[in-house]
C-alpha cells in the first residue's frame, strides 16, 4: 500500500489530481492517502515528482520493529500481572502462535491470488 514521506511532500497537488478514485487529498498542504478508497493501483507512485509517495515494502523494518517492542511489553505486563517469569515466556510462545497464524493467513492469500493470475 502506498503512503506518504511527509518530508518529501510539497503539496503540489499531482497526485490528487491524478488518482482515479479521489482517494488522495491535501491536508495541511501534505497529501494524505485514505486508504479505504484506494485501489492500489501505483498512479500516485509514477506521477509524484519529489517521490513523496512510498511503497509498503519501504515500512517493513519499521513494522517488525512494532511487533517486537508490543511483544516484550507483552510480555513484562505477564510477568507483572501473573507473576513470574514463566508467565513471560507463555506470553512469547503465544506471541509466536499469533504471528505463525498471521504468516499461514498471508501465504494462503497469496497462494489464492497466484491463482487469479492464471484465470
Amino acid at each position: 500500500m502506498p503512503w506518504i514521506k511527509g518530508e518529501s511532500c510539497v503539496g503540489c497537488g499531482v497526485c490528487v489530481e491524478s488518482c482515479p478514485v479521489g482517494a488522495i487529498s491535501l491536508e495541511n498542504g501534505v497529501a494524505v492517502i485514505d486508504m479505504s478508497n484506494c485501489i492500489r493501483c501505483g498512479i500516485c507512485h509514477d506521477i509524484c515528482p519529489n517521490d513523496a509517495v512510498m511503497h509498503d515494502s519501504e515500512k517493513i523494518p519499521d513494522e517488525v520493529n512494532a511487533n517486537i517492542t508490543k511483544t516484550k511489553e507483552f510480555m513484562s505486563a505477564c510477568a507483572k500481572y501473573l507473576g513470574d517469569a514463566k508467565e513471560k515466556q507463555k506470553c512469547l510462545n503465544r506471541m509466536i502462535k499469533y504471528f505463525n497464524k498471521e504468516k499461514i493467513i498471508i501465504e494462503k492469500t497469496l497462494e489464492k491470488l497466484q491463482i487469479l493470475k492464471k484465470k
